[in-house]
């Protein structure tokens, strides 16, 4: 993804604003909206904006599990199906 032909001035947003939204939902890429020369804002399609949360609480979920690995705070998997075992035995 090149981001140097996503990045447009807030007035091509204010005069084209339809036809962006037409092109974010069919290229999937962001773009980039530049106020007095400087990137201001990212906008994406609703579709990349979930897929990128989803990845994102995926990775939080993984540094949490790395984070308690290194902590000791994990058991072994087969002590955790004994457990389970032993815990549908008795309900």
């Amino acid at each position: 993804m090149k981001l140097s032909n996503q990045i447009k001035p807030i007035s091509y947003l204010k005069s084209h604003t339809a036809e962006i939204v037409r092109n974010l939902h069919k290229q999937a890429q962001p773009l980039v909206i530049t106020q007095n020369g400087e990137a201001k804002v990212v906008m994406l399609d609703i579709e990349s904006y979930e897929q990128t949360q989803a990845t994102l609480a995926l990775l939080k979920i993984l540094a949490l599990g790395n984070r308690q690995i290194e902590e000791g705070r994990f058991k072994p998997a087969t002590e955790c199906i004994r457990q389970l075992r032993e815990k549908q035995e008795h309900d």
